[in-house]
């Protein structure tokens, strides 16, 4: 048996129970860091224009994630099988919804995110390799009408990076759950380095006094937010924190990979939703004190106009004077590739799950001899690779063409999508108290029913500003969502279900957890 574990470590579909608490939470926490915390703080400072705001759109991210994290416990702990959400919304709703989002999923929502951090991967090479660049092409962008295909030696490494970690999770769960740890201690461990220096080293220059004296005025570089509205005006602002949760949100979005896993996590009833509650806590604190060192260290207007977005560079340019940028370089590399791990891991066990229904390809719906669903991770592993190579195509007054990806541009349009699964993924939690009234749940969700209602309702109302005020790159994502509809009765018809008898079952699972 692949690295020698018992019959009793492994479940009757096969896979290794070799996830502890550790192994968990690092999963949720390294799937959520990724480059998204050391870019992102700059955007949404030019949307809503002052530090103690910056705070607060943090602060609701926080408090939305930690609730969402909270809620999704108690469906982790009742049906803690591989497919996490997928089963949950299948379960809640029907399996068409548990498609929906399996599909969101394996069309952009995962992969798009695999493509996008392997490729800030490549790019941070870049930093300390000039060799690997965006605009170094071996192929030229071929243009197709609006759009082009290329490969850059940016685009290989983020090639071969997806490449790579596919492969090292094909030869089994220890060797994954391992450069996950490795990976996810140290990231942490840089994050917390870049908040004790950047606030020492900002408090004794001063540079950030004026941020903390001025704390909730808005100015600098504001940045429209939908409708000609800015931060400038009451009702601006307010349009500027829902519509900045999109970069704060998906900076710590991933927290719910680890239920994808649940086959392989030892004790799920309990480990899942403690895993849930401390990765996001961890994640979540680091974030805001992360923007307390940025607010330390820099001006807020340095922090708005940070070249390309780098606001950590710029504050390790503080801490490390004309060693900044190569520092954080590094620690973004780090980040990115225990991220994509992450990622990767997760992400197969999900078409797993729709595999074992027939509505997904039936190779995905087998484990390897490693007791991985290998096909899975080589499927998403194509797939993500083929993100890498479209590029957006635009054009300046002057003439000159720019290149974009697409995958940014398809992730733009699913955050929305993205919000509406995990609103219903909770709304699941009060369908099934009713639908199986007496069915087992080792852990209730926190603060039933308020803390999942206020979930609901402020992921409600971030949703329909979004839907109002950023049409361009929200209503696309619904329309994504929607083409599994008619690949979902395609599938239902041609799909072949594998037998449940050696699927995970309440009774069997108590005999073999640990």
């Amino acid at each position: 048996m692949a690295e020698g574990v018992t019959s009793t470590e492994q479940t009757r579909a096969g896979f290794v129970r070799g996830l502890g608490l550790l192994d968990s939470t690092m999963i949720v926490a390294g799937s959520m860091i990724g480059s998204g915390i050391f870019i992102v703080s700059s955007i949404i400072a030019r949307q809503v224009g002052s530090p103690g705001w910056l705070l607060v759109v943090w602060i609701i991210t926080g408090l939305l994630t930690l609730m969402a994290a909270l809620s999704y416990g108690e469906l982790a702990a009742m049906m803690p099988k591989a497919g996490g959400q997928y089963v949950y919304l299948r379960e809640a709703f029907s399996p068409m919804w548990g498609f929906l989002y399996g599909w969101t999923l394996f069309l952009v929502i995962q992969t798009g995110t695999i493509a996008a951090v392997a490729v800030g991967f490549a790019r941070y090479t870049g930093v300390l390799v000039p060799w690997v660049s965006e605009k170094n092409y071996l192929i030229a962008p071929v243009r197709l009408g609006g759009y082009a295909l290329s490969l850059s030696t940016a685009q290989l490494v983020g090639l071969l990076m997806i490449a790579l970690l596919t492969f090292m999770n094909t030869r089994g769960l220890k060797l994954g759950k391992m450069v996950q740890n490795v990976f996810t201690v140290a990231k942490t461990g840089a994050l917390i380095a870049l908040i004790v220096l950047g606030i020492i080293v900002g408090l004794n220059s001063g540079a950030g006094s004026a941020n903390f004296s001025n704390f909730w005025g808005v100015r600098g570089t504001l940045q429209e937010v939908g409708q000609g509205l800015t931060a400038a005006a009451a009702f601006g602002l307010f349009v500027g924190i829902c519509v900045a949760q999109t970069n704060s949100l998906f900076s710590a979005d991933a927290w719910n990979n680890i239920t994808f896993t649940a086959g392989e996590v030892k004790n799920p009833r309990r480990n899942i939703p403690l895993s849930l509650a401390l990765g996001t806590i961890l994640v979540i604190s680091l974030y805001l004190l992360a923007n307390v060192a940025y607010l330390v260290a820099l001006p807020f207007e340095a922090i708005q106009n940070a070249p390309s977005d780098r606001v950590a560079s710029e504050t390790a340019n503080v801490i490390f004077p004309g060693f900044g940028a190569t520092v954080m370089a590094v620690a973004i590399m780090v980040s990115t590739f225990g991220c994509n791990n992450g990622l990767i891991l997760a992400g197969a066990r999900a078409y797993y799950a729709m595999a074992r229904d027939g509505l997904f390809f039936r190779s995905a719906g087998e484990l390897n001899e490693n007791r991985v669903p290998a096909w899975g991770l080589v499927i998403q592993g194509i797939w993500a690779a083929l993100l890498v190579l479209p590029r957006t195509v635009t054009t300046d007054a002057a003439g000159a063409v720019t290149y974009g990806n697409l995958y940014g541009n398809l992730l733009d349009y699913v955050i929305s999508a993205a919000l509406i699964f995990y609103i219903l993924t909770i709304i699941g939690i009060f369908v099934l108290r009713r639908k199986r009234p007496d069915a087992e749940r080792p852990y209730k969700a926190f603060g039933y029913p308020i803390v999942p209602a206020l979930y609901i309702v402020g992921a409600s109302v971030i949703l329909v500003v979004l839907f109002i005020y950023q049409t361009a790159t929200t209503w696309p994502g619904l329309l994504i969502v929607l083409t599994g509809i008619p690949v979902y009765f395609l599938w239902r018809k041609v799909g072949v279900p594998v037998a449940d008898a050696h699927e995970d079952d309440d009774d069997g699972m108590a005999a073999q957890e640990s």
